[in-house]
């Protein structure tokens, strides 16, 4: 994590230097935030300044040397110190040992917590050195690559040994908790679960514990899987370390926390939200993982139907009105939201969001963090977001009638507002709002669109394998024999690249009701989702399992998956 004083003052030296101009920070900020990019890696590859001369000056203003990793004799000595995961874990490349002090190169010098870290991992005293990002990973490959990394079972006794000498049942001194937190084998494991969990495209890790057990699991695609499953003892000590690096009370374990850790793993900036939540046996934390390199904000990504993007657009271009997104949890409709919004981010139009929590950093739009902890509702913020003037407003989710009643009448006033619902499918969305105290002529009056999605996991490329599935598999889903004979079917065997799972990857489906003249009439008439739901299929609504079915016949998803997720229309 960079020193934001040092960050900023480095980008006054380059301008002072007439090396770089505030406009061309300004655009490359703004990239960093949209993309999860480092803004260094933006700027050399625009072309605004070379990696020589940005070295160079971060160098001279650090005061550090500047080494040439092709040139220097890396002493296997020094190697040996540093673990394989440690040094992907933190990017760095340790050059020699010299009086007891590993000099190590690094690419980032401004991570402010590097230098304490890597001292509290290895037991010994760092020196850093600056190299080019490139000739890190290229000497992280040669040196590291053909071994195998440190096991986590060796990590995992390595912490026991020592947290067990230290404390073994939890206590209130806050002393002792961050001592605990600060020993150099539980940071170790954590870095290790932390940098598995990257690389797998974990979305969720979660740390649970039982009476006699205490399990780690990543949840990859939607789906959880165990990850380790360390020695009861070590649950107060990792989740005392987790508590530290998210700025949380280690010695309160009575209450639910909620804190947030920015840091660089494996050379790359990642958000995580942490939750921890008081059970039987200790305090059970998930980790949500938010890696804006990986997570894509345009509606062209999303695995849209040409059909339903082109209705779509139409939709979020109306002046006012409202767009809801429907699914359950993890389904992928803030993301959805998010899109949209990037997509209509014109200079023209002032755009306010209420999020519990804010996920992702959007550059020229006012985003707020909603605490229901001080009273900060939904309802109470889009109160005071609608006078600030707004255009376009974004409600995370509506949850009670307040905020509906505050949503359809900022509709009402010329607003465009989008927002969420929890419901199984889109027609599912109108009698919600009814069920919530709306009047359904003030339904029909503002609701432009409601579109209900989920997620499929993609079937892996590496293992994927034709096979012909079973006739009451086809007789679920309604796919008829003769259909059956046009349709080549896929699912993945399981291989180490899908962790034996078949699957690697998820793509959206999607429903999308549009409200026109026979479906406000049908509204207004109270009518039944069933009714609303023949009624849009007639102006062609594709359902999500219909929508679903053709990722079959794409050979994207397999037939389970698809029965797995759309359950709900069998």
């Amino acid at each position: 994590m960079r020193d934001k004083v040092q960050y900023n003052l480095l980008f006054k030296k380059l301008i002072d230097k007439k090396l770089l101009t505030p406009e061309i920070i300004d655009e490359a900020t703004i990239e960093e935030k949209k993309t999860g990019k480092d803004i260094f890696k933006i700027l050399v590859g625009h072309g605004y300044i070379t990696e020589d001369v940005l070295l160079s000056t971060v160098a001279d203003w650090l005061s550090l040397e500047i080494v040439d990793i092709g040139k220097v004799n890396i002493e296997r000595g020094a190697i040996n110190k540093i673990s394989s995961s440690t040094a992907k874990f933190y990017n760095i490349v340790p050059l020699k040992v010299e009086e007891g002090v590993i000099v190590v190169a690094v690419s980032d010098p401004l991570n402010m917590k590097l230098v304490d870290e890597l001292r509290f991992v290895t037991g010994f005293s760092i020196k850093m050195v600056i190299a080019k990002d490139s000739d890190i990973k290229k000497s992280i490959e040669r040196y590291y690559g053909g071994e195998e990394e440190e096991s986590l079972g060796d990590v995992i006794d390595e912490a026991k040994k020592t947290s067990s000498k230290t404390i073994v049942k939890e206590t209130g001194d806050v002393d002792k908790l961050k001592e605990i937190a600060q020993q150099a084998p539980v940071v170790k494991l954590l870095n290790m679960i932390l940098l598995r969990a990257i690389r797998e495209k974990a979305s969720d890790i979660h740390f649970e514990p039982f009476e006699k057990d205490y399990k780690i699991r990543y949840r990859i695609d939607g789906v959880c899987y165990d990850a380790a499953h360390p020695p009861k003892v070590l649950s107060l000590a990792v989740g005392s370390r987790i508590k530290v690096m998210a700025n949380l009370d280690v010695a309160e374990t009575r209450l639910p926390q909620d804190g947030r850790i920015m840091m660089d793993i494996g050379g790359k900036g990642v958000d995580l939200r942490v939750s921890t939540l008081p059970t039987l046996y200790g305090e059970s934390i998930v980790m949500r993982v938010l890696d804006k390199s990986v997570v894509s904000l345009s509606l062209d990504q999303l695995g849209m139907e040409d059909v339903i993007k082109s209705n779509l657009r139409k939709v979020i271009h109306r002046p006012n009105g409202i767009l809801l997104t429907t699914g359950p949890t993890g389904s992928g409709k803030t993301t959805t939201l998010y899109s949209c919004l990037r997509e209509i981010n014109k200079v023209e139009f002032k755009i306010i969001t209420a999020e519990d929590p804010v996920e992702y950093d959007i550059e020229g739009i006012i985003q707020i963090a909603v605490n229901p902890k001080i009273e900060l509702t939904f309802a109470k913020t889009l109160r005071h977001m609608l006078r600030q003037d707004p255009d376009i407003l974004m409600v995370g989710e509506i949850r009670d009638s307040e905020t509906a009643q505050i949503s359809i009448q900022s509709a009402l006033t010329g607003h465009l507002v989008f927002s969420t619902l929890h419901t199984n499918d889109a027609p599912g969305a109108v009698t919600r709002l009814m069920d919530m105290g709306i009047e359904p002529y003030l339904i029909g009056s503002t609701l432009r669109a409601v579109i209900a999605q989920r997620l499929l996991r993609v079937i892996c490329q590496k293992c994927k394998k034709a096979y012909k599935p079973l006739k009451h598999e086809l007789s679920e889903l309604g796919i008829s024999d003769e259909d059956a004979r046009q349709i080549e079917f896929y699912k993945g065997e399981g291989c180490s690249e899908c962790n034996s799972s078949g699957y690697k990857g998820r793509i959206g489906i999607y429903e999308l009701l549009i409200m026109d003249d026979k479906t406000r009439e049908l509204v207004i008439r109270r009518a039944s989702s069933a009714a609303i739901r023949n009624a849009a299929r007639e102006g062609g609504m594709k359902t999500l399992r219909e929508n679903a079915i053709a990722k079959i016949k794409e050979g994207v998803t397999s037939l389970e998956e698809v029965l797995r997720e759309t359950k709900e229309y069998g």
